[in-house]
C-alpha cells in the first residue's frame, strides 16, 4: 500500500463555518460499508435505504471494516468525492481482540486485575488500528445479575466496583496518553448507557424498570470512571428507563449522562435504536424518533435513516446551536484522532510481522492462564506426567473457543483443548467429536470403552459460541441433557473424572457437582485458549482465577447477586424447619459457587489480622492489615478480597459488598504482609435523594478469599 504525506493542520471554526445544514447533518450518520459496495459486519436488522452518490458524500462515519485494503478504498473514493474533505470515521466492535482473540472480557474479568485488561486492551487496539479502524465499541460497563443475559460475555461482571475499577482499564489501554501521536491507539466507546443489562427474564432487549437509587448505586459507577477516564464515546443503550427507551429519553442524557456525569464526548445510538423508537411505541414514525433522538440530544445515528431523512426538516432557528454542538463534538473527535492531518491513520503502518504475530499470541495464552477458574478440586489435579488421560465430550477437539464478538477471529487458528495436550507428557487418548455431531448413544459407548482403560478422564463440554453474546438469551443455562448424561455415565465407569467447561457465561451446574472430582470453567478463552488449559490441567501454570459472576445453584436464582440485601426476614442458616423468612422451599438461597470464588493448586491463609483503630473520623483512614500465608508447596497467587457491610444506613443496603481487593503471589512456603486503606469514600452509598455519602455509624469488614466464606474480622465506626 502506497505512503500518503500529511495534510495541513484544519482550522476546526473556519471548516465549520463553511459546512452547509446537510453537511452537518451527515457528520451525525454511520453506515456499514455495504452502502459503499464493500463487504461489512453485520451486528443487527438491516434496513434498506436509497442513498444517492451526494448523500453518501457527506456521510460522518462507518462501522464494521473488515481490512485495511477495504478502509482505504473507502475513505480514498470518500475524500474524491466530498466537498470540504471532512474524513470519515471508522468504528468497529473489537470486544476482545481483533484477528489474535483473548478471553471473553467476562473471563479476563475474573483475573481481578486491571494490568491484565490494560495490557489486552492495549494489544488489540494496535491489531485493530491496523487494519484502519478508529474506535471500538467497547467496553461494555453493563451492570450485570442475570446470566440468562446472553451479553454477560461481554461484561466485567456483578460487582460495580469492580466493573469500575476494570472499565477504566479497558480506556486506558485502548486510548493510551495522545490518541493522535499514538497511531496504535483507538477511541473508546463505552455501552450500554444504561441499564440495559437488566433486561427483564434476562431477555435481550426486554423492557428495563430500574429505581434511581439502583441506577445511581450499581449502573452509573463503570460508566463514571470510563468518563473520569478520558473515554471519547458513549453508546446508548436498546432498553427503555422509566418508561421511555435510552435513545430518546431527554432526562437520563441530559441530565445523568451530561449533568451528573459530566460527559462531554460523543454520543452514538446502538444499531438502529432511535429508529427503534417506533416499534417501541413513543414515535409513530421517523421523524417523531429523529426529533425525540435529537431532542434528547444523541449525537450519531448508527444504522438508521432517522437523521438523514428527517433533521434537515427538524432543525431551526430554535435548535440550531443543539446541531452544532453533536458535530462539533464529532469534529473534535477526528481532530483528536489526527484524522485531519492524516485521513488514512494507521494503515501507513506496516503489516503486523510474524515477532508482533507470535507476541500477541503469547500474551493471549497468558492472558487466559489468568482468566481460568478452578471451580473445584480433589486433588486430582494437577496432571502427573506419564498417566493415561482420556479427552472426551463436544468441546475437546473443538476450535469454536472463540466466543461471540470474536468476527475477525478464525476458528482454524485457535488452539484446541486436544491439540495443547498433545504436547504434553501424557499418555493422551482422544475420542473425536464432529462439530456437527450430537452425543449419540453410540458415542457414550464409545467413551464408556474408553474410560474403563485409564487413569483419568477429561471431559470437555459447553456451549457454542453463537449461544452467549448478543441476541442469545437463554431459558434455561444448565448443560444440556446428552453433555449432562455423558458425564453421569462416564463418572460411574471412572470416578476419576474431569470436567472442562466452556461458556459465555455461569452455567448452573449442580447436576454435575458431585459427579467430577474436578471442574474448570474455562469461558471461551481465545485463539490460545488450548495451550493455556493444557498448561493448567497440567500444573505448568497455576490457576489463580476468581468468579466475577456468581454460578447459581438453578436457573430459578435469577438474577442474583451475592450482595444481598438483608430483607425483613432474613434467612440466617441452612434450617428448613423455618417457614415465614426469605428462602426457596426446594433450594438453598446460596449460589453453587459464590462471587470471587476460584481455587489454586497452592493453599493460602491469612493471619495476624488486624485494624489499626476502630473508630474514624470523616478526615481519617483505618488500615487493615494481615500476613498472607503460602502454606504449599507451590508457588501461587491469589486474590485477597475486602467486604464492608453498612449496619445501619438510611437505605437499605447490602449484607456484604466487595471494597477493595488485591492480586498477591507468593512463594512456596512463605508468607508477606498486606493491607487496604479505608476512607470515607468507601464507606459512601446512594441516598434517597440521590446524593453519595457516607453516615456517621458501624461498619462490618470481612476478610477473605470470596463473598461467602470470607470471614468477620471486627467493626468500625465513623464518627462527625
Amino acid at each position: 500500500m502506497e505512503r500518503f504525506s500529511n495534510m495541513k493542520q484544519v482550522d476546526l471554526v473556519a471548516l465549520f463555518n463553511e459546512m452547509t445544514l446537510d453537511e452537518k447533518i451527515g457528520q451525525l450518520v454511520q453506515l456499514t460499508p455495504d452502502f459503499f459496495e464493500q463487504g461489512g459486519e453485520i451486528t443487527g436488522p438491516v434496513k434498506e435505504w436509497e442513498l444517492d452518490s451526494e448523500q453518501l458524500s457527506r456521510v460522518g462515519s462507518i462501522l464494521g471494516t473488515q481490512k485495511a485494503s477495504q478502509v482505504y478504498n473507502i475513505q480514498k473514493e470518500y475524500l474524491e468525492q466530498s466537498r470540504l474533505k471532512i474524513p470519515l470515521l471508522f468504528m468497529a466492535d473489537i470486544i476482545h481482540g481483533y484477528e489474535t482473540i483473548f478471553p471473553i472480557p467476562l473471563a479476563m474479568a475474573s483475573s481481578f486485575d486491571e494490568a491484565i485488561i490494560k495490557e489486552a486492551a492495549r494489544l488489540s487496539a494496535h491489531e485493530g488500528t491496523n487494519a484502519g479502524i478508529h474506535v471500538t465499541f467497547s467496553p461494555n460497563a453493563d451492570y450485570v445479575k442475570d446470566a440468562r443475559w446472553g451479553r454477560v460475555m461481554e461484561t466485567n461482571g456483578e460487582d460495580p466496583i469492580l466493573s469500575a475499577a476494570l472499565t477504566r482499564a479497558f480506556i486506558e489501554g485502548y486510548q493510551g496518553t495522545d490518541l493522535a501521536k499514538d497511531k496504535n491507539s483507538l477511541a473508546a466507546c463505552v455501552k450500554h448507557f444504561i441499564g440495559y443489562g437488566a433486561a427483564q427474564a434476562g431477555r435481550d432487549y426486554n423492557t428495563v424498570d430500574i429505581s434511581d437509587i439502583e441506577m445511581y448505586q450499581n449502573y452509573l459507577p463503570a460508566f463514571k470512571a470510563a468518563i473520569d477516564a478520558g473515554v471519547k464515546l458513549v453508546m446508548t443503550s436498546f432498553n427503555t428507563i422509566q418508561g421511555i427507551p435510552v435513545s430518546g429519553n431527554k432526562r437520563v442524557i441530559q441530565k445523568t449522562l451530561r449533568q451528573d456525569l459530566n460527559f462531554e464526548g460523543v454520543l452514538i445510538s446502538d444499531w438502529a435504536s432511535i429508529a427503534e423508537l417506533v416499534p417501541h411505541g413513543v414515535a409513530k414514525d421517523g421523524y417523531e424518533s429523529a426529533e425525540l433522538a435529537f431532542d434528547a440530544g444523541v449525537d450519531i445515528d448508527m444504522m438508521s435513516d432517522s437523521y438523514l431523512s428527517h433533521l434537515n426538516l427538524i432543525v431551526n432557528a430554535e435548535n440550531l446551536d443543539k446541531l452544532n454542538e453533536s458535530v462539533l463534538r464529532v469534529l473534535n473527535l477526528k481532530n483528536a484522532l489526527g484524522l485531519f492531518e492524516d485521513p488514512y491513520r494507521g494503515l501507513e503502518k506496516d503489516s503486523l510481522d510474524k515477532k508482533t504475530i507470535d507476541g500477541l499470541r503469547d500474551s493471549t495464552r497468558k492472558i487466559a492462564e489468568r482468566s481460568i477458574v478452578l471451580l473445584k478440586n480433589d486433588g486430582i489435579l494437577p496432571l502427573k506426567n506419564g498417566q493415561n488421560v482420556g479427552l472426551i465430550g463436544p468441546k475437546a477437539t473443538s476450535q469454536d473457543i472463540l466466543g461471540a464478538w470474536s468476527w475477525m477471529g478464525q476458528n482454524d487458528k485457535a488452539i484446541s483443548l486436544a491439540d495443547g495436550l498433545a504436547s504434553k507428557s501424557i499418555n493422551l487418548s482422544t475420542l473425536d467429536f464432529s462439530e456437527n455431531e450430537n452425543i449419540t448413544d453410540e458415542y457414550i459407548e464409545k467413551a464408556k470403552k474408553l474410560a474403563k482403560e485409564l487413569d483419568i478422564v477429561i471431559i470437555a463440554v459447553g456451549e457454542k459460541s453463537d449461544e452467549s453474546g448478543e441476541g442469545s438469551s437463554l431459558v434455561n443455562i444448565e448443560l444440556s441433557r446428552k453433555q449432562d448424561r455423558l458425564i453421569q455415565e462416564i463418572s460411574k465407569i471412572n470416578a476419576k473424572t474431569i470436567v472442562i467447561v466452556f461458556s459465555g457465561r455461569p452455567l448452573a451446574l449442580s447436576n454435575i457437582n458431585e459427579e467430577a472430582r474436578a471442574i474448570i470453567q474455562a469461558w471461551f478463552p481465545g485463539s490460545e485458549g488450548g495451550n493455556a488449559l493444557a498448561n493448567i490441567l497440567m500444573g505448568d501454570a497455576n490457576p489463580q482465577a476468581k468468579l466475577p459472576m456468581s454460578f447459581p445453584r438453578s436457573v430459578g436464582q435469577l438474577p442474583n447477586t451475592y450482595a444481598q440485601m438483608s430483607t425483613g426476614r432474613p434467612k440466617k442458616n441452612d434450617n428448613k424447619n423455618e417457614k415465614y423468612i426469605s428462602q426457596y422451599l426446594d433450594e438453598l438461597n446460596t449460589p453453587l459457587y459464590p462471587f470471587g470464588h476460584g481455587l489454586s493448586y497452592s493453599e493460602f491463609t491469612l493471619e495476624h489480622i488486624t485494624l489499626s483503630k476502630e473508630t474514624m473520623t470523616r478526615a481519617e483512614a483505618i488500615t487493615v492489615g494481615a500476613d498472607l500465608k503460602n502454606i504449599s508447596h507451590i508457588k501461587g497467587s491469589t486474590v485477597v478480597q475486602l467486604y464492608l457491610q453498612d449496619v445501619v444506613a438510611q437505605v437499605t443496603r447490602p449484607m456484604r459488598e466487595l471494597k477493595k481487593w488485591s492480586v498477591e503471589t507468593v512463594n512456596a512456603k512463605d508468607e508477606k504482609e498486606i493491607e487496604f486503606i479505608i476512607t470515607e469514600e468507601d464507606l459512601a452509598y446512594v441516598h434517597s435523594d440521590l446524593t453519595q455519602r457516607a453516615d456517621v455509624g458501624e461498619f462490618k469488614l470481612y476478610l477473605g478469599f470470596d463473598s461467602q466464606s470470607a470471614m468477620y474480622i471486627g467493626s468500625i465506626h465513623l464518627t462527625d
